[in-house]
This record gives structure tokens, C-alpha cells and sequence, in this order.
């Protein structure tokens, strides 16, 4: 059985950490290696940093930011945003990033993901699927969730592993930032149909949640606003499963 990770994310935007509702109207949560370092301390499994603005901007990721938090960090760092061809991710691998995250590049460029993982493997290649209700399902979202595609998530998701990516960061647009619980329904659906690890993102707002998304499939949890908003720690939250029977690593 493997042992879930919690995972705190920083979404980024030109050097400070920001937080919003669905993608928008973000404000500042802090600086980025004071937090990391914070969440560090605290037991973090990993840290998941991503560059919210560099595809709607249309440029790559800010390496410093990634470098300067790699300094503090002894846990495995994922990075996403602005990445659009292999030197990206060969950058942000350079400068301590243990994985690499891409969204809108590899729904416009689907190759990019089959590149990415025979270049560094499929360890290294995380598919980030934003995902937004349609109907009976769900659709996949682009551009820090400017952007609809009208492409089937759960199609999409088959598609991408296939590809090689070796993992799947599952944010519910719908959900982001409202502390209304992870998508049940969606976090079901996507691991009954594909076989590499999927991180459950969007809507967290305590350890009930959490739990939750670990009984309906998810191999690990992030949050982002409990923890910067200081409602509560990595630590209390791995103290709190523990005490329901749900294994954390140490």
C-alpha cells in the first residue's frame, strides 16, 4: 500500500505567492521561500510551485523564483507554468526542480508529454488537467483557467498517460479556492480510468476533505489556502489522519 503525500502548493505570480477563487482574483499570501521553508518544517511530502501568469503571458517560468526555493528545500519540488518544449523543462530541472508540470502547452501540442518523458522520464512528467464541469462531465480548462477547449478530461486524461506522463495533478476549476471539497465525483471517474498516481487539487478545507479524496482514489492531496490563510499546518492535518487510521508518511 502506498503511504499518501500532502502536498502544499504555491501559485506564483512575479515573485510572491498569490491565492484566488477559480483562478481569479488572486491576492498576495506571502513570499514563496519563507513558505516553502514553512511547509518544510511543518512535514510537507513535497512542494508543488506554479507560475500562474507565465502562459497567459506567454513567457516561461521564473527560474529564480524555482532556484531560490530549491535552496530550502530537501522534499521534492514540482514546477509548472510557461512550459512549452524540452529546454523549459531542461531549465527548471537545472535549477532543483524534480518534476515538471504542463498543461496548456501539451493540450495546444500533445507531443510535448511523449518528448518530456523520453527525455527525463516518466517520473519527471506531470500532466497538471484543470478540469471544469460540463454537463454529465467535465472539460478541460487552459491558461490558469482562462481558456475552455472542449476537450473531454477523462479522454484527455487516457490520452496524456498514454503519452508518458507519470503523473496527474487533478484541479477542479469549479472547486479552486472555496473550500468546498475536493470533486468526488471527478477524482472517481479519472483513477478508474488511468493507472499512474493522480493528485487531488481544489476545494480543500480540512483533513474531512482530504480523507475524502484519499477513499476516492487519489494518491495524494494538496492545498494551497488553509495553509497560507493559517487555518491550519501540514503537521496538525498528518496528526489528525493518523488519529482517523489513514497512514502519513513521517
Amino acid at each position: 500500500m502506498i503511504v499518501p503525500r500532502l502536498i502544499p502548493c504555491l501559485d506564483v505570480k512575479d515573485g510572491r505567492v498569490v491565492k484566488g477563487v477559480r483562478f481569479q482574483g488572486l491576492r498576495d499570501a506571502g513570499d514563496p521561500v519563507e513558505l516553502a521553508r514553512a511547509y518544510q518544517a511543518q512535514g510537507a511530502d513535497e512542494l508543488c510551485l506554479l507560475d500562474v501568469s507565465a502562459t497567459p503571458e506567454g513567457r516561461g517560468h521564473a527560474v529564480e523564483t524555482v532556484r531560490a526555493v530549491r535552496r530550502e528545500l530537501g522534499i521534492p519540488l514540482t514546477v509548472g507554468g510557461g512550459v512549452r518544449l524540452v529546454a523549459d523543462a531542461a531549465r527548471l530541472l537545472a535549477v532543483g526542480a524534480d518534476k515538471v508540470a504542463v498543461n496548456s502547452a501539451a493540450v495546444a501540442r500533445p507531443q510535448l508529454l511523449q518528448e518530456l518523458a523520453s527525455t527525463f522520464g516518466a517520473q519527471c512528467t506531470v500532466l497538471a488537467l484543470d478540469a471544469a464541469r460540463r454537463g454529465d462531465g467535465w472539460e478541460v480548462v487552459v491558461k490558469s483557467g482562462q481558456e475552455r477547449t472542449g476537450l473531454d478530461v477523462l479522454a484527455w486524461a487516457e490520452e496524456a498517460t498514454a503519452l508518458g506522463a507519470g503523473e496527474i495533478l487533478l484541479t477542479s476549476w469549479d472547486r479552486d479556492g472555496t473550500g468546498s471539497g475536493y470533486d468526488l465525483e471527478l477524482l472517481r471517474a479519472l483513477t478508474a480510468r488511468v493507472s499512474v498516481p493522480v493528485i487531488a487539487s481544489g476545494g480543500a478545507d480540512g483533513v474531512g476533505h482530504m480523507l475524502e479524496a484519499l477513499e476516492a482514489g487519489a494518491h495524494a492531496v494538496l492545498a494551497a489556502t488553509i495553509f497560507h490563510d493559517g487555518h491550519t499546518t501540514v503537521a496538525s492535518l498528518k496528526s489528525e489522519m493518523l488519529a482517523a487510521g489513514q497512514e502519513v508518511r513521517p
